[in-house]
């Protein structure tokens, strides 16, 4: 399993396409508010570079290989955009420099734990590699036709223009593809929610977001998803693998699953307390209140990145700026002093976006890998971990060293304005008794449909996002799967999937090379 891969010369080249990744992230985040989906260009990097007549390169015609070169591309870019700058992008925006410092140190240390809880769950019944997670079965789809050829390797061709023409004719692709892929229930809540939140106003007279719906629905529901989440634990000790629902063979169990969440929560309470003390809210806050704050805060983490990585498992989406800024109106609520919630929002914002975007690179790792003994699979992923951390450290320095370039141009990530106009702004009791109201369907959707279908998560995960054509695209979508599974079966299902990977590969490929020439 290719013990030697980390030699000198891996490294180097890790570092160096980390370095590119973190500038675009750093770049697109600041200007445009985004973070492309670097994997497909960081697996069309490492294709290139294989098919180089020279030794150092003929390394990177593993697939293994090149999978690790796109999971540290990926890693860099999400780190340096949504776990890094946007956490320290607040403080700049709220007139607080001197929390700059403090914040990236919490925020860095956030993004590891957040990282390493992923690793020790991923392929557990709670965040299983038998689930959709669709921008990693496109990453891998890519992987495999362009080492294969021959009949996929069409298929996903056709998918990856057909991506690109409709991405530029303004049509969500990625949306259309997941619909072929994920849970047929969760994607049609999903949808539901998109449109729900698009045509608000047309259909009902009201905004949503006014009111505090999604919010509200996404609070209840995510109560229940964690109830869940301890009910199968509590079920999985009584079950021998392979589960007997999936008859999948999981790499982890409920013994790791336990220590990766409660290391992770002492691991987050601990950073908590540093940020606390290296940001002055000792002197500002009673003993009590500093307790609550980190107690606050470190869970605020641990639901962040459950409720992010549900979403992005099940949808491909995840709603990491809007779980963050549920996050602060709690913490608003709670009666946290401005400074303390500065702290808290960057340190909840630096959690989430790492669990989402290794669980696509998990996921595109086993597919790749698929047949080979857990004993393998688990040493292969420790591999794509260290690929990873790469990324994170490249990552880290890159902010620290260009963080304040980009402020002093008043360069900031565009969310960043919004929770500071959040914390300015302050809160009323309205909204409290608002959030309770619409906690209460988004609780009982969620336990209707249950942990594998996840219908309260991704109904509250479509109100919390303003795109009514991507409600549109997964509608649609959904309709055309079901219609193709009766008409032919499920031998079509295949050719699905390569189609569909090929649309959200076309979809990020676009969304890319558009992206760095806005920015220019």
């Amino acid at each position: 399993m290719h013990q030697k891969t980390f030699d000198f010369s891996f490294i180097v080249f890790s570092i160096l396409i980390s370095i590119f990744g973190a500038i675009i992230g750093m770049q697109l985040i600041t200007s445009l508010g985004i973070t492309p989906n670097t994997s497909i260009i960081g697996a069309l990097i490492a294709m290139v570079i294989a098919r180089i007549p020279m030794q150092m390169f003929y390394k990177y015609k593993s697939l293994d290989n090149q999978n690790l070169v796109q999971t540290t591309i990926s890693a860099a870019t999400f780190g340096a955009a949504n776990s890094l700058l946007i956490p320290i992008g607040l403080p700049y925006v709220l007139g607080m420099p001197e929390l700059i410092i403090p914040m990236l140190i919490g925020a860095g240390i956030a993004l590891f734990i957040d990282a390493f809880i992923l690793y020790k769950v991923f392929d557990s019944k709670l965040f299983g590699a038998d689930e959709a997670w669709p921008q990693g079965i496109a990453t891998a789809e890519a992987l495999k036709a362009g080492d294969k050829g021959g009949s996929k390797a069409k298929f996903l061709g056709l998918g990856i223009l057909g991506g690109i023409a409709g991405s530029h004719f303004g049509i969500p692709m990625s949306a259309l593809g997941v619909a072929f892929i994920g849970n047929i229930w969760a994607l049609s809540m999903f949808g539901l929610g998109l449109l729900l939140r698009g045509y608000s106003v047309q259909l009902f007279g009201v905004d949503l977001n006014e009111y505090y719906i999604p919010h509200g629905m996404m609070i209840g529901a995510g109560v229940v998803a964690l109830l869940q989440f301890i009910m199968t634990l509590v079920k999985s000790r009584s079950q021998k693998e392979p589960d007997v629902e999936t008859n999948h063979e999981y790499t982890r169990n409920e013994s790791d699953v336990k220590k990766g969440f409660g290391l992770g929560l002492v691991l987050y309470i601990a950073g908590a307390a540093l940020v606390a003390v290296m940001g002055g809210i000792m002197a500002e806050m009673p003993i009590w209140q500093l307790l609550l704050f980190v107690l606050y805060a470190s869970f605020a983490a641990i639901v962040s990145e459950i409720i992010v990585g549900i979403a992005a498992m099940h949808s491909g989406w995840f709603p990491a700026f809007a779980i963050t800024l549920i996050s602060l109106i709690i913490g608003m609520i709670i009666g946290f002093p401005p400074v303390a919630l500065a702290l808290l929002t960057g340190y909840t914002a630096a959690t989430g976006p790492a669990f989402a975007d290794m669980g696509f690179d998990f996921k595109a790792g086993v597919l790749i890998r698929r047949g080979v003994s857990s004993a393998q699979e688990l040493f292969a992923r420790r591999q794509q971990f260290k690929s990873a951390a790469i990324g994170f450290g490249v990552a880290i320095i890159m902010v620290a060293l260009f963080a304040d370039s980009f402020f002093t141009q008043d360069l900031v990530p565009p969310v960043d304005r919004v929770y500071a106009a959040t914390i300015e702004a302050g809160i009323s009791g309205d909204v409290t008794s608002l959030i309770l109201l619409w906690a209460i369907p988004g609780a009982i959707i969620q336990l209707i449909g249950g942990p594998k279908r996840q219908m309260g998560i991704l109904l509250a995960t479509g109100l919390l996002i303003s795109s009514p054509i991507a409600g549109w695209a997964v509608i649609i979508g959904v309709l055309i799967r079901i219609t193709i599974l009766k008409v032919r079966g499920p031998e079509a299902e295949k050719t699905m999937y390569t189609t569909a990977a090929g649309f959200i590969a076309g979809d990020a490929i676009y969304s890319f090379f558009t992206s760095i020439w806005k920015a220019r």
